[in-house]
């Protein structure tokens, strides 16, 4: 599908759509568990994969209506082999955490990817599995999907990088609860994106298992159960979902955008409304009532880490585009290894609508002041955040801004087109 976004203003109220990362983990978290309801969860392509993987262990996934929670039936603790390779699309979530899941099986499993998924690094979660005693490796030795991974493990102590993912570390702590031993996963290096870790401990510790921080990483002890309170878990709105009507707002919201479902969480991403607020655009968020309410005003270009906030990079790239002055993103080598290398993405395809960019191995600078919107047709790169931010520099640039295969907002964000026509901006899709 073919988006073609006209300049448009904003206006009105629009709800965030759930959490993908709360969503991803309570999916899985239900699965080792034996019987729970999640409610409010995004149901969405990637989602989908990490359900598909539940069942594939021998657990069951089931959704009554459209609007409905999910009802799933978990294999309580302890994952059978699956009948099927496991598919896990363009998910790099699902194979992350699914990964370590795996190795807890008393066989062998095989898991894939589409091409995008299949470029991306796996290498040290599966040197971690070798330590704790499995056997993972990539079928191409290149640490890269497809993956074979052998069990089971009964835990132990692992050593692990913490500047490729943070989601390495959310699979060991996941599935290092059921072990026998537990697992001590200690830092190689610095952590990034830790409030992806964050949200991990807060799903964890709603479905009653404890793990915890220590002086070189983290640590989770064996032999727990998964049982939330009352059998129910509620995932809570995306901030980064959020950030693409926030941000709508700031560059076209003259007369105010609503945002609803934007209730304080342990997302690092909630750190998009300061940083529009920052960037001179008018915004309240109530933090009780979770709503964010915000007005366009006059931009002005910011420098920026995106260190723990990876996904924030396209948006912030977009806001930049439209601000006076320079927007400078730094500690941003990480977002290289998402759907896309999201720096050269951005680059490139703002680049193309007239945009100035100066791209440097860490560091993404947009110099709004020296740039000009102008309508063209750009690509998606197959990537659901390039898509969304893409969008939003359509409703400021001169004439029509096409994005090609833009039906990969599924991801993350499948009502994002209708929500966006819904403030009012002239979305046509072909």
């Amino acid at each position: 599908m073919n988006v073609t976004i006209s300049p448009s203003r904003v206006r009105g109220t629009v709800r965030a759509p759930p959490s993908k990362s709360y969503t991803h983990r309570a999916i899985l978290a239900a699965g080792y568990a034996a019987d729970t309801t999640v409610r409010d969860a995004l149901w969405s392509a990637d989602t989908r994969a990490t359900a598909r993987t539940v069942e594939l262990f021998g657990g069951t996934v089931r959704r009554s209506n459209e609007d409905g929670p999910l009802e799933i039936e978990g294999f309580d603790g302890r994952p059978d082999v699956p009948a099927d390779v496991i598919d896990c699309g363009n998910s790099g979530t699902t194979m992350r955490l699914v990964t370590a899941a795996a190795a807890l099986a008393d066989g062998t499993s095989v898991l894939t990817g589409d091409d995008s998924l299949r470029s991306r690094p796996q290498g040290p979660l599966l040197e971690a599995i070798g330590e704790l005693g499995g056997d993972a490796y990539s079928t191409r030795n290149n640490g890269q999907a497809p993956l074979v991974v052998t069990g089971p493990i009964t835990g132990g102590e692992v050593s692990i990088p913490g500047d490729v993912s943070s989601q390495y570390i959310t699979a060991l702590l996941m599935a290092g609860a059921v072990t026998t031993e537990g697992i001590d996963v200690a830092l190689e290096t610095e952590l990034k994106s830790a409030p992806y870790v964050d949200i991990t401990l807060e799903v964890l510790e709603a479905f009653g298992v404890t793990a915890r921080r220590t002086d070189d990483g983290f640590a989770v002890e064996g032999g727990q159960s998964y049982a939330p309170a009352g059998g129910e878990y509620a995932v809570p709105g995306d901030f980064s979902s959020i950030s693409y009507p926030l941000a709508a707002g700031a560059i076209a919201g003259e007369d105010g955008v609503r945002i609803e479902g934007a209730q304080p969480s342990a997302q690092g991403d909630t750190a998009v409304v300061e940083l529009v607020e920052r960037m001179g655009a008018d915004v309240e968020w109530n933090r009780d009532e979770g709503t964010i309410d915000v007005t366009a005003r006059s931009l002005e270009g910011i420098e920026v880490s995106v260190e723990d906030t990876p996904d924030l990079l396209p948006t912030l790239a977009t806001l930049g585009a439209v601000a006076d002055g320079d927007t400078r993103i730094t500690n941003a080598e990480h977002v290289r290894y998402k759907e896309t290398d999201r720096v050269s993405a951005m680059a490139e395809e703002l680049g193309k609508l007239g945009v100035e960019t100066t791209e440097e191995r860490d560091s993404l600078t947009i110099h709004g002041g020296d740039s000009r919107l102008e309508g063209a047709t750009v690509s998606g790169r197959g990537d659901h955040r390039i898509i969304m931010a893409l969008a939003l520099a359509g409703l400021a640039a001169d004439g029509e801004t096409t994005i090609e295969g833009a039906d990969h907002v599924d991801v993350s964000f499948p009502g994002f087109f209708d929500a966006l026509a819904g403030l009012g901006a002239d979305v046509a899709r072909e």
